[in-house]
């Protein structure tokens, strides 16, 4: 039985890569996820990985952090963020009342046909449309 793939917010490739003492729990957490379950990202986790890595010292990630990012993005299916997913996350966002960035990672999610979004970020367990949202931190 094939595993269906989950979509990984931001933090969960930030907290599998982090340096930092107080992410060592998260960070275990993270990379198990990423190790045992088939996963879809988008370019704006991407970016987002990137500026965080270069704005916050404290999670020790620097340009290698980076190459290996983005050697991992082209290897996963990733979705870029264009026109259509922008007015998709528009509509998801009015719908459910969430950030902008929250309803484009959801609406990536969907359109690479993930039912289900690993993040600290939105309600744990709560369905977004046809999604549902994940907290592994709990």
């Amino acid at each position: 039985m094939k595993t269906e793939p989950v979509f990984l917010d931001t933090h969960i490739l930030l907290y599998a890569a982090s340096n930092a003492a107080a992410d060592k729990n998260k960070k275990r957490i993270a990379t198990e996820i990423i190790q045992q379950k088939p996963f879809r990202i988008s370019t704006q986790v991407v970016q987002e990985f990137i500026a965080n890595a270069l704005r916050k010292p404290e999670l020790g990630l620097g340009e290698t952090h980076i190459d290996a990012l983005l050697e991992l993005s082209a290897a996963q299916e990733t979705a870029p963020i264009d026109v259509d997913l922008i007015q998709g996350a528009t509509r998801r966002r009015r719908r459910f009342k969430i950030s902008h960035w929250d309803a484009c990672i959801l609406e990536a999610a969907s359109r690479m046909g993930c039912t289900r979004v690993y993040s600290e970020d939105l309600n744990h367990e709560q369905f977004y449309g046809d999604v549902q949202v994940l907290n592994p931190f709990l």
